[in-house]
């Protein structure tokens, strides 16, 4: 049996994070976009101007976190405000929307994280980067 795995690349990353800036900026938001590969580690990592530094981590933690458990973050929120408290001790897991997997042709090939702003505007311009991508 043969497959192919799709991989992020450094330009695709760049591509999700210029969208993701032009987002944020139209909106007068400033963030920090993490975007990481499938396997968790960090591709490329954006700190816009006059962020707090403690949403540095809290991006990559929603990035890996989305891509651990290869679903929005939004859905462990989810899972947290309707009394399913045992996803407060998953490994990993962080329940505050602003971290999205990246699927391309079915392939889980990375997430982005963002932090900075309300925890629906961080998926608004995660969303936006991975549009870039023209993948949804």
């Amino acid at each position: 049996m043969t497959s192919t795995k799709i991989i992020l690349n450094l330009d695709d990353a760049k591509k999700i994070a210029a969208n993701a800036e032009a987002e944020a900026k139209h909106n007068n938001w400033s963030v920090v976009v993490a975007i990481l590969d499938d396997g968790g580690h960090i591709l490329l990592l954006q700190r816009m101007d006059n962020v707090q530094y403690g949403s540095v981590n809290v991006a990559i933690e929603k990035a890996r976190a989305a891509i651990a458990f290869r679903r929005p973050t939004k859905v462990l929120e989810s899972n947290i405000t309707e009394g399913r408290l045992h996803y407060l001790g998953l490994p990993g897991a962080l329940p505050v929307e602003g971290g999205l997997p990246i699927v391309v042709d079915g392939q889980f090939v990375g997430a982005v994280g963002v932090s900075g702003v309300r925890s629906n505007q961080d998926a608004q311009i995660a969303q936006a980067g991975i549009n870039a991508l023209g993948v949804g």
